[in-house]
């Protein structure tokens, strides 16, 4: 497949070295600092566990113009920033499918009136990673150590297209892919999940993760708002995805939960998500405002 990573911050980085790896026609897309990084440096990913180092040289552009054609676009970007672009986006008629992978509270519908229901498919990037200079530092992602990614149709239909995408996002080491009719339902939920609960509590730590583990209340609270989300998307028809994680959200008691949201703070992943938001607050901003 010809595809353009419209986006080359963590996940645009590795989807980039992963599909050219699977011999994929890839293209990436960025501008300014970040732009001279890729010409000069290539894409640099880092593993998180093994400190491993991978240079993946692939072709830079700076600019999707209305005549360029792709077979996929992946935006695996912030969805305040996404919006930005949809103009840009939404002036080329050749591209067939944008499969647009981030956080989303909204749902599909201003990415629908843009670009068309038949173009638009929903995902999510998984696991994690932060910027550290020209290089990405990504949890790890290989064989042993599988992600499965998320992805769907707009209005929750599978069809030829959506077995093709996932196979092309299949082929990615270290990846298989979840097709799912409710992906509009699972980023609200997700959104619910973290970012209108664990977010705030992990700012008001000052996102020290050590003193968000000591500090019970916010956990309390954490919890609490969790469940409140819920069930403010209940009462918006919003259905629960993944059911079996928010039953047990829901249902466990909050004793039991205090002790297991503190052991999942020593996780690696929520290490990564800390360092994440240090710099991504006017997602998380964007993303709440969404939700209210």
């Amino acid at each position: 497949m010809k595809i353009l990573i419209y986006g080359a911050g963590p996940f645009g980085s590795l989807f980039a070295e992963r599909l050219a790896e699977a011999n994929h026609d890839v293209s990436i897309l960025d501008r300014g600092e970040r732009l001279d990084q890729l010409r000069e440096q290539g894409v640099v990913i880092i593993d998180h566990s093994t400190e491993e180092k991978t240079v993946t040289r692939v072709p830079v552009v700076e600019s999707l113009n209305e005549d360029d054609y792709y077979d996929l676009i992946i935006v695996p970007m912030r969805k305040n920033k996404a919006l930005e672009i949809l103009p840009t986006l939404a002036k080329n008629k050749k591209v067939p499918t944008f499969l647009f992978m981030m956080n989303n509270a909204e749902g599909s519908k201003r990415l629908v009136d843009a670009l068309g229901k038949e173009r638009v498919m929903m995902g999510f990037p998984l696991p994690g990673g932060k910027r550290e200079g020209h290089a990405m530092r990504m949890l790890s992602v290989n064989e042993k150590n599988k992600w499965a990614l998320p992805i769907g149709e707009a209005d929750g239909t599978i069809r030829e297209r959506t077995k093709k995408i996932a196979d092309v996002l299949g082929s990615m080491r270290g990846y298989k892919v979840d097709i799912r009719t409710d992906m509009d339902d699972w980023l609200k939920c997700h959104v619910a999940i973290l970012i209108v609960s664990f977010v705030p509590a992990a700012y008001a730590a000052s996102l020290d993760i050590e003193r968000f583990e000591r500090t019970q209340d916010a956990i309390v609270l954490a919890i609490r708002a969790q469940r409140e989300a819920f069930k403010a998307l209940r009462s918006v028809g919003v259905k629960m995805s993944p059911s079996a994680v928010i039953k047990f959200s829901e249902w466990t008691p909050e004793p039991v939960m205090i002790p297991i949201w503190k052991k999942a703070l020593g996780v690696e992943l929520y290490k990564v998500a800390f360092a994440h938001l240090e710099e991504a607050e006017d997602e998380m901003n964007h993303l709440h405002q969404e939700f209210m």
